[in-house]
């Protein structure tokens, strides 16, 4: 038997004023993604904001139904759309805010495990590490991978 110790690095900010412009830009799609949340059960509004590669955005809200879990969360939605549209362009940072009935919430919303393994997928078709960016109204949390919100990955089916 042996003693093992999991620890993560991230970076938290205080304010987005803090952090870099590319990363300050991501946030306020994240947000304004938001606007596009159809959540009329949970009343709780999620944007994601999705940088590419060669710098494009991609935004995604989240999508309730009566039917549940008909819905999607605003991270598949952004992160579907991206590879529905631009297949072979890899993903760079993904930033996710969370809002109760339209306040965003002080700490940030934490992404589902759902959302966390379709990341990792995608951070391993492409074979570089997506950033991750969690936006509450009075801290911020930067990942460098996927790996830190979601330790032990699920990827045994090696292919």
């Amino acid at each position: 038997m042996k003693d093992r110790h999991l620890s993560i690095d991230y970076i938290e900010y205080s304010s987005v004023s803090e952090m870099e412009p590319l990363d300050q830009e991501l946030v306020q799609a994240a947000i304004e993604a938001q606007k596009g949340s159809y959540s009329p059960y949970s009343q709780f509004q999620v944007g994601a904001a999705l940088r590419l590669e060669n710098g494009l955005i991609i935004k995604g809200a989240n999508q309730e139904n009566v039917a549940y879990p008909s819905g999607l969360c605003a991270e598949r939605t952004a992160m579907f759309a991206a590879s529905a549209n631009y297949p072979d362009i890899a993903f760079d940072t993904l930033a996710v805010v969370g809002a109760d009935h339209w306040v965003i919430c002080e700490s940030p919303a934490t992404p589902c495990g759902a959302c966390r393994q379709v990341m990792a997928e995608y951070q391993k078709k492409f074979g570089k590490a997506l950033k991750i960016i969690l936006i509450g109204s009075k801290r911020l949390y930067k990942f460098s991978k996927v790996d830190d919100i979601l330790p032990f990955i699920f990827d045994s089916l090696k292919v």
